[in-house]
């Protein structure tokens, strides 16, 4: 299959790539393609047809840069500027030019808009965090808040709001944006709808992350460097943020990125369909590589380095009909690949999963066989140097069913100690072992179960 025109950095044919791009990526043909349908040729403009678009030689292209750019400046706000000029114009590219852009909040993705840097000389860094109590309670039905202290907090800020709830043991998180102040009271853009009471010990900091969509479809992110600067900024989680944050999302492409230094995730998507992860550099992030996040069906996850996170590659609750493939999981402190909750028909591909600091994958075990990983199936992979003295190369556990570990190379290049190739659970069933080498281990496979 050849790359898809959007691939080059000239703006010919941005929205080539559509649904059916995106589905032959993911192995399956597009719902219009029946057998014996005629084929869609020379296709026209027509209201509501989203599938088959025109191949338009040109579309609206914006530049966002320090100096010399349509839009000067090196902050989120212009580049926001830009990604909303060309959406309300139906869609196109923003050529983010060579240059540090210090960022104060998200951008926010709508449909159809590509985000295109330079590389490596497009950097994009995330401004130190800071962080207050809240001094008064703030209903569910609010939409603004009282600092105890709002030193270092603008107006405009990407913020995150904690707390513990009020009526039960579970927490309150909210995003929101500072849009208007007087002294120590902050609008927000969006009313809470939960309640952050003072008795919650509720607090605010500026935490976000740096690209961010939800609702929208058809986005590509391209070819720039993205760097959360954990050194100087809070936690969190990849439920929320990451380098870059997508939610209730489909077809998305993220190609080329560098996505670095989170106190959280590189890159994380929930509830996102058709996502297709190429050739990116995510790595030293305090939580996870990769995260396609709950209910996100048919990712592609191919050719990226995912490199000293947590885990490298994290598939969530209900991940479906994923690919991970031809990807280098290296040095992560957790797990190279973990594999969980209703995570069913994926297939993990030719990848090197070397130095994993627990396991190289994980099957999870879960809360019983409705909620294990089933129809999974790891192929080919290069497993070295997995775990402690008593580490598991590939680790299948809970009630997991109908597995396949095929033609796979498990390598232990220090002493065997108390290592394991394979282990599998007590539990488990159907766990198939096809042509799998294994060297260098106490013991090649510890079958719990015993089939």
């Amino acid at each position: 299959m050849t790359e898809p025109a959007h691939h080059s950095t000239t703006r010919r044919g941005f929205l080539q790539w559509s649904a059916a791009t995106i589905a032959l990526a993911a192995g399956r043909l597009p719902a219009d393609d029946e057998p014996g349908r005629p084929t869609v040729e020379n296709p026209r403009a027509t209201s509501g047809d989203e599938v088959h678009e025109p191949n338009w030689e040109e579309r609206l292209t914006l530049t966002v840069g320090p100096k010399e750019a349509d839009l000067v400046g090196s902050t989120e706000k212009v580049i926001q500027a830009a990604v909303d000029s060309v959406a309300r114009w139906g869609g196109g590219t923003v050529r983010i030019l060579p240059g540090k852009f210090v960022f104060r909040n998200a951008v926010y993705l709508p449909s159809k808009v590509r985000i295109l840097g330079t590389g490596a000389d497009t950097q994009i860094i995330k401004a130190p965090s800071v962080k207050a109590k809240l001094a008064a309670d703030s209903d569910w039905y609010d939409q603004e808040i009282t600092l105890a202290d709002a030193k270092g907090f603008q107006v405009g800020d990407g913020i995150c709001l904690r707390s513990k709830n009020p009526h039960h043991t579970g927490s309150n998180v909210a995003k929101r944006t500072l849009v208007a102040r007087s002294g120590n009271r902050f609008k927000l853009d969006k009313p809470l709808r939960e309640n952050f009471w003072e008795m919650g010990e509720p607090t605010v900091a500026t935490l976000f992350p740096l690209f961010s969509g939800e609702y929208s479809n058809h986005i590509v992110i391209e070819n720039l460097v993205i760097d959360g600067n954990k050194a100087e900024s809070e936690n969190l989680d990849g439920n929320y943020a990451g380098c870059i944050f997508l939610q209730d999302c489909h077809t998305v492409q993220i190609r080329g990125v560098e996505a670095r230094n989170s106190n959280g995730d590189g890159i994380s998507w929930q509830i996102c369909h058709d996502v297709v992860v190429e050739n990116c550099h995510s790595h030293d992030n305090v939580g996870l590589g990769l995260h396609p996040g709950s209910g996100s069906q048919r990712p592609v996850m191919r050719g990226n380095t995912l490199e000293r996170n947590d885990i490298g590659v994290f598939f969530c609750w209900g991940v479906k009909f994923g690919l991970a493939e031809k990807n280098i999981i290296r040095d992560n402190s957790g797990y190279g690949v973990s594999i969980g909750h209703r995570d069913n028909n994926n297939l993990v591909r030719d990848n090197e999963i070397l130095g994993s600091g627990k396991s190289g994958v994980l099957f999870r075990p879960e809360r019983g066989k409705a909620f294990a990983g089933h129809r999974n199936r790891i192929e080919k992979n290069r497993i070295v140097n997995s775990g402690p003295d008593d580490g598991v190369a590939i680790d299948v556990q809970g009630e997991t069913e109908s597995i396949v570990l095929e033609r796979n190379e498990i390598r232990e290049t220090r002493q065997p100690m108390r290592r394991v190739g394979i282990r599998i659970g007590q539990q488990t069933r159907d766990v198939r072992l096809v042509e799998n080498t294994i060297v260098g281990v106490a013991q090649a496979v510890d079958d719990r179960h015993g089939t």
